[in-house]
């Protein structure tokens, strides 16, 4: 598999990001915090990572929760999957909701959200009057009647 190489600035204190096993498709960012935070429920936090990276151009970084955070605590991103463009220069900050019934602390240190870096194309626009057929057509949102 080839692999980029990817400019990061740590200023947390924390380890780089990792892959955790070889299959992994997301590295797992910290949160980089002077105190643990108290998040009531469906309250929402801007978690700072302590991370700036520089992408190559054509390649973006998506952020996502981390399944376990969720089951467990009940935390997942907002704006998710959230993207870190490759002209981005500013510090990598997640936006944590509390979906449970409990208050939950977030520490200094603890494995907050992941991070894909993924390639992606820019389009160009072409307006036109009318689009081709598809069998499927404008059926969307359960048209196919199996939910």
């Amino acid at each position: 598999m080839k692999k980029m190489i990817l400019k990061i600035v740590n200023e947390s204190g924390n380890p780089l990001p990792e892959y955790e096993t070889v299959g992994s498709a997301g590295m797992d960012l910290r949160a980089n915090l002077i105190e643990p935070i108290m998040l009531k429920p469906l309250q929402r936090a801007l978690i700072p990572t302590g991370l700036f990276i520089e992408l190559e151009q054509g390649y973006e970084a998506q952020v996502r929760p981390r399944s376990g955070l969720a089951l467990k605590k009940g935390l997942t991103i907002l704006n998710s999957p959230g993207t870190i463009d490759s002209d981005y220069r500013g510090e990598i900050k997640i936006i944590i909701i509390n979906l449970s019934n409990e208050t939950t602390v977030i520490n200094t240190g603890e494995r907050i959200a992941q991070m894909v870096i993924a390639k992606y194309e820019q389009a160009t626009l072409k307006e036109v009057d009318e689009l081709g057929e598809t069998e499927r057509g404008e059926g969307g949102f359960g048209h196919t009647g199996i939910i």
